[in-house]
């Protein structure tokens, strides 16, 4: 039988105690694209959410002071990239400030409505972007599926405790 917690480790609400509980849940890693006035955009995200089958949506957060949040912003599609454990670099270079994101070694080509589209990944999707939310510092964009290809190979790629890791046998 499991101990009851100590309530006396309780800390009150600041962004550092939600920093630390989600440092010890584990998400799957996203790369959201866009296509952005001089050039593609695109950003490492651990909030994709499926939100719904009928009609296929999905959801996820993004900083409103993120370099590519006026992309986003302005784009009717973006893409959306599971990416595989052994891209743990190209989830480091999309989560870099300042980095170039689809220079080599990224392997990517313009796909649906304009939307960059990057190689290697274990799936992607273009989505409508349907509603943009904001929700703090933060925006929540809802998105309905337009098409993808679901048929990369490998096993996902998953962020926790800060770091990049795959999973374990």
């Amino acid at each position: 039988m499991t101990a009851a917690p100590d309530l006396g480790t309780a800390r009150p609400a600041s962004p550092d105690l939600l920093r630390s509980v989600f440092r010890r849940h584990a998400a799957g890693v996203a790369v959201i694209t866009a296509r952005g006035d001089s050039g593609p955009v695109g950003f490492t995200a651990t909030s994709l959410t499926s939100v719904s089958a009928e009609p296929p949506m999905l959801s996820f957060g993004v900083g409103a002071g993120a370099s590519s949040w006026a992309a986003i912003s302005g784009s009717d599609h973006i893409g959306v990239h599971i990416l595989g454990e052994h891209q743990q670099e190209l989830a480091a270079t999309f989560a870099r400030s300042g980095a170039d994101r689809f220079g080599a070694p990224t392997a990517w080509r313009e796909g649906p409505e304009g939307v960059p589209v990057l190689g290697g990944v274990l799936a992607w999707l273009v989505c409508r972007v349907v509603a943009r939310i904001p929700v703090g510092d933060h925006r929540i964009v809802l998105a309905e599926v337009v098409l993808g290809d679901p048929t990369g190979d490998g096993r996902p790629l998953l962020y926790h405790q800060g770091r990049f890791n795959g999973l374990r046998d």
